[in-house]
């Protein structure tokens, strides 16, 4: 998985407003104009959030006459489960290794005593 990908989306997950766009395409397919009338702002500045979405391949969006439909692309949500996935195992490495020092340099200090 390469460095930008993983920048790339969560620099579109790091807006409240586009968090919230993804979670109700969580619920299914939307046309934008049902999606904007949901928060106070303008159209076209709801429109920078859709294209930040689309961008980052988070959501796509299709056209059907004169109505834009966003559709949630959960497969590029796998990028973050990717991310957090490594993390969890570089930290969970980290402890396991201080456990085993700490639990390694109290037995040696119990022989001693």
């Amino acid at each position: 998985m390469a460095q930008y990908e993983v920048d790339g989306v969560f620099v579109a997950l790091a807006d409240p407003t586009r968090r919230s766009v993804i979670r109700r395409l969580g619920r299914g397919p939307t046309s934008v104009g049902e999606l904007a009338a949901e928060y106070p702002i303008t159209l076209p500045s709801f429109m920078k959030h859709v294209r930040t979405l689309e961008s980052n391949g988070l959501i796509r969006t299709v056209k059907t006459g004169r109505v834009r439909t966003c559709v949630l692309n959960r497969e590029r949500l796998a990028v973050v489960d990717d991310w957090l996935a490594e993390q969890r195992r570089i930290w969970e490495e980290r402890t396991d290794r201080l456990a085993r020092f700490v639990t390694e340099e109290t037995e040696e200090t119990e022989e001693d005593g």
